[in-house]
């Protein structure tokens, strides 16, 4: 018995289990044929392994980080999502937050492309990029740290009626926001960022979120919420034009080729939502949840008929309803959602304890996304179930070429 007879069926003497599947053709063609058939089966098995490894990888994949804007807003939403937001310390002067955000510049620069952060002590774990990127934004508090004029959006929402918040989860003088397909990739970089940031500015809240891991649904498809619904079906399209006039600040000095950012914590009873029927769910938001067609059409991104009656007069899209709430007749009150869902433990009693973190990306926090929210606020059914439990406000500056960094605008 040789040592490979051995190996592969220890305790036995005799054919090996390959030898007996090919018995017959052994038999048949001599000993040199049946080294040659092995030969061929091993150089086959090779090929399927080299096959498969060249395959490209998600986790290869990277997001430029340098450019006009800052990636993480145009970009395809990724599967995992973190949002951590800081207070700065009494001595965060002017010049103190120039040396931070060169910091995390080059730092998040790096992570986004496979490349480990100056100080990692783990770098093995950046080396899978799957998609990352890392946006920042300013509050209110860093601008005037910084001595920077402030965009007259640039303040706390107005109080609405509905919202039950929670200063755990609101406000915030930096924000970064941290986004890729693996979440071992996103609770890496945020380490490095938490390092970062340590000397600077204390962290004020976190919030985790995510959506369909990558490659479960086809690119392009509209994220569902909690409540089983299409969320976003009415986004513009980045890279177009209509994007580019509802998303990106073309008027408000550092701010400009940048954007406003809201970030509010939608809290959802799903335990309450389970005793709706589905023609009640479907009244409410004004779309099919089967489909995310509206009532009025068949197709998702069917434009809704708000003249439409029922045989008895009524609306077929109602006027309480999310969808004809959210929409304006003026144009220019539009936003761009980018959204995760977030479902944390239970409280005792609850069987869920889960939301939405909706963030929206829009030029003009005051002219597009506060109407929208005065509307809703006012009659929009979907309030019985949801509740507003955080909210903030930010202002991403621009992008940065390389060798700058990001809020350049405002800090030189």
């Amino acid at each position: 018995m040789s040592p490979r007879d051995r190996n592969e069926r220890p305790g036995r003497a005799g054919a090996t289990r390959r030898q007996f599947l090919l018995g017959g053709a052994v038999a048949g063609v001599g000993a040199a044929a049946a080294i040659a058939i092995d030969a061929g089966l091993n150089a086959a098995d090779n090929t399927a392994v080299r096959t498969s490894v060249s395959e490209p990888l998600n986790g290869d994949v990277t997001v430029p980080f340098y450019g006009a804007h800052q990636a993480g807003i145009d970009t395809a939403a990724q599967a995992h999502g973190l949002f951590l937001a800081f207070d700065l310390l009494p001595t965060t002067d002017r010049d103190a937050l120039r040396r931070m955000m060169r910091i995390l510049t080059d730092d998040a620069a790096r992570m986004t492309q496979g490349k480990s952060a100056l100080a990692d002590s783990e770098p093995e774990l950046a080396v899978t990029p799957s998609r990352l990127t890392v946006t920042f934004g300013f509050g209110p508090g860093l601008v005037e740290r910084a001595g920077g004029a402030r965009p007259g959006w640039l303040a706390p929402l107005p109080a609405f009626s509905i919202d039950r918040l929670q200063k755990e989860y609101s406000d915030g003088d930096l924000l970064i926001q941290i986004a890729a397909d693996d979440p071992l990739t996103v609770a890496h970089t945020s380490r490095m960022m938490l390092k970062d940031t340590r000397s600077f500015a204390t962290l004020r809240w976190s919030q985790q979120g995510f959506r369909r891991a990558h490659g479960s649904v086809k690119p392009g498809t509209t994220m569902r919420n909690l409540f089983g619904q299409v969320d976003g079906t009415s986004n513009p399209e980045p890279g177009t034009a209509d994007f580019d006039t509802v998303v990106w600040n073309t008027t408000d000095g550092w701010a400009a080729d940048g954007t406003g950012i809201v970030v509010r914590r939608i809290a959802m009873d799903l335990d309450k939502w389970d005793r709706l029927d589905r023609p009640g769910r479907d009244q409410s938001v004004g779309r099919y949840q089967s489909n995310g067609a509206p009532l009025t059409g068949t197709d998702e991104f069917d434009e809704p008929d708000f003249t439409a009656k029922t045989p008895i007069g009524f609306p077929v899209i109602p006027e309480f309803s999310h969808l004809r709430r959210s929409r304006s007749e003026n144009t220019a009150e539009r936003i761009f959602r980018r959204a995760f869902n977030y479902d944390d433990t239970p409280t005792p009693g609850q069987i869920s304890n889960a939301g939405l973190i909706f963030v929206s990306f829009q030029a003009d926090i005051e002219k597009q996304f506060t109407p929208i929210q005065r509307r809703l606020d006012e009659l929009d059914l979907l309030n019985e179930w949801t509740a507003p439990i955080g909210s903030a406000v930010f202002a991403a500056p621009p992008g940065c070429a390389e060798g700058g960094y990001i809020g350049e605008t405002l800090l030189t």
